[in-house]
């Protein structure tokens, strides 16, 4: 009965169209009433608590961090470099657009903010070079995803607050499958772009390509400054989330100069804003959070799968099936900070790696930002590009069929991500 009041509260008011962090606060007092203990004390208390979080100050600044990369034209430097480099070869902005997403999501963690700077710049230059931009759209959408992966990312420190589980491990646990998904991504627009008809890049000059690297070496250090410090234990995942606002500002205003001290307050009231967003729903999912612990819902979901707790890997399946269908109702936050809690003690119970089950959980759940209905990173293509969100779909299914391939198959071989968690630490 438990289980019905929590699914029943919350999906019903998602269906009314409720903000999402009400929904969790609302959902949590559902349970307080059914478990005949309602105190608002308590609700106040873990509102606050939820905001209440050092790990969680990364959150701003990250996020203030992307609002310089793009401000500051360190992501423009870092597509420019690209197309210098691949530009020229046949479907090259298609490999322009698959490099350009790999460093970006080193640098900002962003999918939306990444996505949004790849299809500003992007998307002219494709379709005046006759590339398809269904195609185009689909490609840079599902680039976009790969940004939740590669450290820095804001939905591994989300994960790692809301589960418990550290930041540091889901950092370097993610490097490994961001590349393959870089690959997987080459491998599709390889066979796509074979049967292209479209107008290729010059060939820039290595002296060009000189003069990119020379301009995009700032923008490329950040990663390097970011996974070293990290590696080598000088700061925690907070810490690099200020030490790449810090450069970035600094680049920005004083290597760049694209950035004036006067336009610093937009940003920092841009950044505010969407840092309220996080960190309300993050406050409104400890109040969640707290009841489905003390109402023991993970224990009667266990009790439901048992019959797959003997294998772990069939388990994985199940629980990526069930978070592909809450991908298609649900963005990737509220997914975090809703199915985290009650599915991470399912799988500790069954022994899988919790660095391991953090990624393919953020993995999985970055799918729902790309296939309809929320789609939100497909949407933000679909705007700046001008195209139907069912052209859009159309564009992107071969990639998100590869993306499918490639978690089989993490799900049959988890060492492919946590062998490498171990050579980094």
């Amino acid at each position: 009965m438990t289980l019905v009041v929590f699914l029943g509260s919350l999906l019903g008011l998602m269906l009314l169209g409720m903000p999402i962090a009400f929904v969790l606060i609302l959902t949590g007092v559902a349970l307080m009433f059914h478990l005949d203990f309602f105190d608002a004390q308590l609700v106040a208390q873990n509102l606050l608590s939820g905001a209440d979080s050092f790990p969680l100050m990364a959150v701003p600044f990250f996020i203030l961090a992307g609002e310089l990369m793009n401000a500051g034209g360190i992501s423009r430097r870092i597509i420019d470099l690209a197309v210098t480099l691949v530009g020229h070869i046949k479907g090259g902005l298609g490999y322009v657009t698959i490099a350009a997403s790999v460093l970006l999501a080193s640098l900002s963690g962003s999918a939306i903010a990444d996505t949004a700077a790849l299809a500003t710049l992007l998307i002219p230059m494709m379709r005046e070079h006759g590339y398809s931009v269904p195609r185009s759209a689909g490609l840079i959408a599902a680039g976009g995803i790969i940004a939740p992966i590669i450290p820095p990312s804001m939905p591994f420190i989300i994960f790692g607050v809301t589960t418990n589980t550290s930041i540091t491990n889901l950092f370097l646990a993610g490097i490994v499958p961001g590349l393959l998904m870089g690959l997987a991504l080459i491998f599709v627009w390889t066979r796509l772009a074979k049967k292209m008809d479209v107008t290729p890049q010059p060939k820039c000059s290595w002296g060009q390509r000189g003069q990119a690297a020379v301009d995009g070496i700032w923008a490329l250090m950040l990663p390097v400054i970011i996974l070293g410090g990290l590696r080598g234990g000088f700061f925690t995942p907070t810490e690099a989330a200020v030490v790449a606002a810090a450069y970035s500002m600094f680049v920005a205003i004083f290597i760049y100069r694209e950035v004036k001290f006067t336009q610093l307050v937009k940003l920092l009231v841009d950044a505010a804003r969407t840092t309220s967003t996080v960190m309300f729903l993050c406050a409104g999912a400890l109040v969640s959070s707290y009841m489905v612990t003390l109402a023991d819902l993970p224990q009667q979901v266990t009790e439901f799968l048992g019959p797959l707790m003997h294998d772990p890997r069939i388990l994985m399946a199940a629980i990526m099936l069930l978070l592909l269908a809450v991908g298609t109702v649900m963005d990737l936050t509220p997914t975090i900070l809703v199915m985290g809690p009650v599915l991470m003690p399912i799988a500790l119970k069954a022994g899988i790696d919790p660095t391991y089950f953090g990624v393919m959980f953020v993995l999985v759940g970055t799918l729902g930002l790309i296939h309809p209905p929320v789609c939100t990173v497909l949407n933000v293509v679909c705007g700046i590009s001008k195209i139907s969100l069912e052209s859009a779909t159309k564009g992107i299914w071969p990639f998100l069929l590869a993306y499918l391939i490639l978690i089989a198959l993490f799900v049959i071989f988890p060492g492919i991500i946590t062998a490498p968690v171990a050579w980094f630490r």
